[in-house]
């Protein structure tokens, strides 16, 4: 795949992302649960998923659902994959898929410690605890539940973690120390802190789309990769500065009127994604400057893109950029936009008014030297010597 190929891949994924997000609300659920006709079964003192039995009956009648627990005859039916355990001795199931089965507790699932791979997205759940016993767990997706913390008990050989579309206000308790993708979009996130980065060291991936984020401050992950923060209210860019690997950035669906706030530690940044932002001006990509390998830059759905001259004008300030909302530049594209910063800058030269040195200036630099009046010959003169007395 070429790289303007790779580009339309990450714009078209992050499509159909935004376009995820805005669709099976949790008001959907509610309804197609309601349709099915579920009465609630007295879950108030028989759920022992929840963190509270206040919360569980507040869900359960705002749902109407019954309580439905995991039992061995799903787990049967839903094990996958079969594989050599750890010791290399015996042989075990090492998938689950339990989407979609309405479920509200999992405890059924402890004694199953030779899971690695876990589907437990879209129920009703309000607590994963019980996965804490799954040693050998490698990837976890609890999308669409009812989670409000991303807490889980530190999982040693966890790389592929997703949360996304549940109630998780933080990144607290996110310990696993082979973590490699993690997806928290769809969230109430409002701040990105909590991320240990002596704990996070493989942390490639980060998906934040869809919270509350309202600045790029908090992470301090040297490592991460590639950043998504699409569809948030972010309005100001800071403590990039922190994020040196950092090679895709996506902002798209924000709230950002200056490019203000990248940093020249960021040497790795080569795809940049601010596409559906309030720039105005296409002078603002003048603050990319100072990232030498940006390549890619998105910046449609922009006020600035309506000028005639955007083109150009982007390419003249960022000459080593090599696509712009994913179309090239051609040689007479680079020829026009070096004809256009050179008229300019002629412009600004003769605007700028000349100032000449004067001898007080120079005085003060070098007061070892006398200086003629520079209106005529700029002629230097040693100082005068003191005449040596005659014995």
């Amino acid at each position: 795949m070429s790289e303007s190929e790779a580009d339309t891949d990450i714009e078209s994924r992050d499509d159909g992302e935004s376009g995820r997000q805005q669709s099976g609300s949790e008001d959907d659920r509610v309804d197609q649960v309601l349709g099915a006709g579920r009465q609630c079964a007295a879950c108030v003192s028989a759920c022992r998923c929840c963190v509270s039995v206040d919360a569980c009956a507040c869900v359960c009648r705002r749902l109407n659902l019954e309580w439905h627990p995991l039992t061995m005859e799903i787990l049967s039916e839903s094990l996958s994959l079969l594989s050599k355990t750890g010791n290399a001795l015996s042989h075990a199931y090492v998938r689950v898929d339990l989407k979609d089965h309405g479920l509200t507790d999992i405890n059924a699932i402890r004694p199953f410690i030779h899971l690695r791979y876990v589907d437990v997205s879209a129920n009703y759940l309000q607590d994963i605890s019980p996965l804490a016993n799954l040693s050998q767990l490698l990837w976890l997706c609890a999308d669409e539940n009812y989670l409000t913390s991303a807490r889980i008990e530190e999982m040693p050989f966890l790389q592929v973690l997703s949360l996304a579309k549940n109630r998780v206000k933080d990144m607290e308790g996110i310990d696993h120390p082979l973590l490699e993708k993690l997806n928290l979009s769809g969230n109430y996130i409002s701040e990105m802190s909590g991320l240990d980065p002596y704990k996070l060291t493989q942390l490639h991936t980060l998906e934040l789309r869809g919270n509350l984020l309202e600045t790029t401050a908090g992470l301090n992950l040297p490592n991460l990769r590639h950043l998504y923060l699409a569809g948030n209210n972010i309005r100001r860019l800071e403590g990039l500065e922190a994020l040196t690997g950092l090679q895709t950035l996506h902002l798209r669906d924000n709230h950002l009127e200056t490019l203000r706030g990248f940093s020249e530690a960021m040497t790795s940044l080569q795809y940049l994604n601010v596409r559906g932002n309030l720039i105005v001006k296409a002078q603002e990509v003048k603050h990319l400057q100072c990232l030498p390998a940006l390549r890619g830059l998105i910046a449609t759905e922009n006020p600035c893109t309506e000028e005639e001259s955007y083109r150009l004008d982007v390419l003249s300030l960022l000459r080593r950029l090599e696509r712009l909302d994913k179309d090239g530049f051609t040689f007479d594209d680079r020829l026009e936009a070096d004809e256009g910063a050179s008229e300019k800058l002629e412009e600004e030269e003769e605007k700028a008014p000349l100032s000449l040195p004067t001898s007080a200036n120079l005085h003060s630099e070098n007061p070892a030297l006398e200086w003629i009046s520079l209106e005529r010959y700029p002629v230097r003169r040693s100082p005068e010597r003191t005449p040596r007395r005659s014995t």
